[in-house]
């Protein structure tokens, strides 16, 4: 790896292109670097898991919107939309919208956290979209998703967005655009030019992450997914971007994140390193914000230790800055203290989540979010006696640069009425890649299997993850068969009149 200094640069000094972090980004999209077994096969499970949490969530309301969006932009020999009949074709930038929102509604794909948050699984929609419509072999695929995952990680790696109140969508967009270069063979100059495109056009504020958290969160990927594929399709055209994006005077950086001072540090692969960024993400085995995984573990596991729940005086969590802040109590939201709150907000407080799990030794994408549990009178009693705080231990173990020993845990401690104390720990869920049970295809399969029952037919589910298996040997105008079709009859419909 390449540690890259970028900072701003005034207008009277001209900065080459090869010396902006767009173009480094684009130097990667462009090489030929040979292809990571490992990174290969993590791609498939990451498909099969996008497949799953996509499935499950076809009739919740913001999909079935998305979904209504797309079905009027029809086009012969286009992209599919998961759950309709894989005959039917849409345009890419449309499928990738739809089916994006599909796999972000749920929040339970993968993630990567480091200076910023991150679920770069949201990069496989849009290629998909494209690939179909492109009829781009099952290879250049997966080349395509190494590159999305490897700019998005080390962008993560490198440049803060939450600090200034940015959603890190500013991360996906450029590297759609990336992936998408390296599927489709682009030249340098148009993967960087659409890079810088795709950044300018992708930025907005973390409002969307904020107080009551709308369907918009579910929308955002999808919406910079679509205005990604645009901005590569304008610059295949001869178009330009502004530039540079990264460096210039007025850009991203210089009026939006840390300034004309400011100075970042991204990692990159060396021109033609085999990219394996796609294995330091890593899944999600509940449907929760990531900063929730190894607490929710935590509190399946005292469940068994805590004999009445209802001696319980109150609960006190110790964990990095980021999940205090983000889905703590130190975010000082109400919303997150509202049994009332919508689902989206549920899902980003920890208070909740805790108390839940606590009480069910479990948890469930679906029974665990609805009205009539958040409203359980014992659980809100255990959640309004919940209190996290920022620990700089754990922050530090946070921002560990070493895969293996970045934590995103927390320390317990439950007080009893009767004064007693008991304590628990666990720096990375059980499912983390370094965790006491990683996830393996066997675990994604088993979650497909769990989220698609009772929505896909067994036939449709074993065609599928017989096909994606066989990714590689795919060939140009095969990947329609990456789709999954449920009866039109079970799909959902919203049926109120808008623009399309």
């Amino acid at each position: 790896m390449i540690i890259h200094k970028v900072k701003v640069y005034p207008s009277k000094i001209h900065l080459p292109k090869k010396k902006q972090l767009a173009w480094k980004l684009a130097e990667i999209a462009s090489d030929n670097s040979k292809l990571n077994k490992k990174s290969v096969e993590m791609v498939i499970n990451r498909i099969i898991d996008n497949a799953s949490v996509a499935i499950a969530s076809l009739n919740r309301k913001s999909v079935i919107s998305s979904r209504e969006m797309a079905l009027k932009h029809p086009r012969n020999n286009g992209a599919n939309l998961f759950g309709v009949n894989s005959k039917l074709k849409f345009d890419c930038e449309w499928a990738a919208w739809s089916n994006g929102t599909a796999v972000r509604e749920l929040d339970f794909h993968d993630t990567f956290l480091a200076a910023d948050y991150s679920h770069p699984g949201d990069n496989i929609p849009p290629l998909i979209a494209v690939a179909q419509q492109k009829k781009v072999s099952g290879i250049n695929l997966i080349k395509g998703i190494l590159t999305a995952y490897e700019v998005q990680v080390n962008l993560v790696k490198g440049i803060c967005l939450h600090k200034h109140k940015v959603d890190h969508i500013a991360h996906l967009g450029p590297s759609v655009a990336a992936g998408l270069g390296t599927m489709l063979k682009l030249n340098i100059e148009i993967i960087y030019q659409a890079i810088q495109q795709a950044l300018h056009t992708t930025v907005s504020t973390r409002q969307s992450r904020k107080g009551e958290i709308s369907s918009w969160k579910a929308f955002a990927p999808a919406h910079a997914s679509k205005l990604a594929i645009e901005a590569v399709d304008r610059t295949m055209r001869g178009e330009g971007a502004p530039s540079p994006i990264y460096e210039g005077e007025d850009s991203v950086i210089a009026r939006i994140l840390d300034g004309k001072k400011a100075l970042y540090k991204v990692p990159l692969p060396k021109k033609n390193e085999e990219k394996k960024a796609i294995l330091e993400t890593y899944t999600k085995e509940y449907s929760a914000e990531y900063q929730a995984q190894a607490l929710i573990d935590i509190a399946k596991k005292l469940n068994k230790k805590i004999n009445n729940l209802n001696q319980i005086k109150k609960i006190d969590i110790y964990t990095s800055h980021h999940t205090h802040n983000v889905i703590g109590t130190g975010a000082n939201d109400p919303q997150k203290m509202d049994p009332n709150a919508s689902r989206e907000t549920l899902d980003h407080s920890i208070m909740y989540i805790f108390a839940v799990a606590l009480e069910d030794a479990d948890w469930h994408h679906v029974k665990s979010y609805t009205k009539l549990r958040s409203n359980k009178k014992s659980t809100i009693k255990i959640w309004r006696s919940i209190k996290t705080h920022e620990d700089k231990k754990w922050t530090k173990k946070y921002h560990d640069s070493n895969p293996k020993n970045k934590s995103f845990g927390g320390k317990v401690v439950v007080t009893l009425k009767n004064g007693k104390k008991i304590i628990t720990e666990l720096d990375k869920a059980d499912a983390h890649p370094y965790g006491s049970r990683p996830f393996s295809r066997n675990n994604y399969i088993k979650k497909f299997l769990t989220l698609t029952k009772n929505i896909i037919s067994r036939k449709e589910s074993d065609r599928f993850l017989k096909t994606v298996q066989n990714l590689k040997k795919l060939k140009s105008g095969q990947l329609n068969k990456l789709n999954i079709e449920i009866k039109k009859s079970n799909l959902k419909k919203n049926t109120r009149k808008a623009i399309f």
